[in-house]
């Protein structure tokens, strides 16, 4: 449930490399409408079920602490706003207790205290937990932003937050995509689907939409993204944001078929085909590749070997980019540790005899 004199949430959907900083950047020109960085909670759920009951006031309050440090470990801080665990804990201790709970209670307070009317999170993993959200919140809508696969697999080949193979990067990217296309049929008032390429082509028609679906007023000056003090800081902090600053461009459309091979389109297109049909995405041929076991295997050899490369490249070509990283991994890392060991020393010991 909702205060009617709270920011309506929306949550970014549904996965990432699809332009979804472009669109972020340029709403956030309007002062009714609030979406920082995201903490991009997919990261913490793994660590969920080591906090144990969440009844239990001792684990939902470690909970509060952990997610707050999540938030200050966050790449990109928070602008102007400090958060208090046990303010965070009283405000929240009535309310059904989940993580989701924590990070939209933040979001929420943020957007509040800079007087917007609409809050965006744009962490687009959630999608897999909107059932929890639709449950948090009357109001939850979804923005969701849809990019032709071939060229945001490709994106997120590249990318260090995903695999680096094509074949394990199409399953993310469909399983995505099918909890996104089921949670606009089940709720299609509360989705807006809107494609990427369409704002390439006409930024102002897309972004008036999103606008009026967000029931926030659509501002010129979005259109100017080079005049956004955060666009041009992100594009410093990250080889992955650096075209952040500057308009797109939109002969990127098709750079995919330089950097896949006519294989990588193929397992796509096989793959994927029914969402890009939907969408309306041509596909380049007839496709229907078999994936095997020995695929598989071979997809996630080839993976590894690339992050292990990438990692070492990311410390050469940019140490601080690769620090900020390593620290948010180290919270996480530090976080699991001690659940664990807790957990442990938890456990009845058995009887002497």
């Amino acid at each position: 449930m909702l205060d009617s004199k709270r920011p309506r949430p929306i949550l970014m959907i549904p996965i990432r490399r699809c332009g979804s900083h472009a669109l972020r950047l340029r709403l956030n020109f309007s002062r009714e409408f609030y979406s920082p960085y995201p903490l991009h909670v997919v990261d913490f759920m793994p660590l969920v079920e080591l906090y144990g009951d969440l009844d239990n006031d001792d684990a939902y309050f470690q909970m509060v602490i952990d997610v707050i440090g999540l938030q200050n470990a966050s790449m990109v801080k928070w602008p102007d706003i400090v958060f208090d665990p046990v303010d965070i804990f009283e405000r929240l201790k009535a309310q059904p207790r989940s993580v989701h709970a924590i990070v939209w209670e933040l979001l929420l307070l943020a957007g509040e205290r800079r007087g917007a009317s609409v809050v965006m999170d744009k962490s687009l993993d959630s999608v897999h937990y909107a059932d929890v959200l639709l449950r948090l919140f009357d109001e939850f809508r979804f923005l969701n932003v849809v990019r032709d696969p071939r060229a945001q697999i490709s994106s997120m080949n590249r990318a260090i937050i995903h695999d680096f193979d094509t074949l394990l990067n199409t399953i993310t990217w469909v399983k995505a995509h099918d909890a996104a296309r089921m949670l606009a049929a089940h709720h299609p008032d509360r989705v807006l689907t809107v494609r990427y390429e369409d704002f390439l082509s006409d930024q102002e028609t897309v972004l008036r939409t999103i606008c009026s679906f967000f029931q926030i007023e659509f501002l010129p000056s979005m259109l100017d993204v080079s005049k956004s003090n955060e666009a041009r800081q992100i594009s410093t902090l990250s080889a992955l944001w650096e075209s952040n600053a500057s308009a797109p461009i939109a002969a990127n459309i098709d750079k995919f078929k330089a950097t896949l091979s006519p294989e990588e389109i193929a397992i796509i297109e096989t793959m994927a085909g029914g969402h890009m049909d939907g969408y309306g995405y041509e596909r380049m041929a007839p496709s229907n590749i078999e994936i095997t076991p020995q695929m598989m295997a071979a997809a996630r050899d080839h993976s590894d070997a690339r992050r292990r490369q990438a990692w070492i490249d990311l410390q050469a070509k940019a140490p601080r980019d690769c620090r900020l990283r390593e620290y948010r991994a180290d919270t996480l890392a530090v976080i699991r540790t001690r659940l664990e060991r807790h957990r442990e020393r938890s456990r009845p010991q058995p009887s002497a005899r």
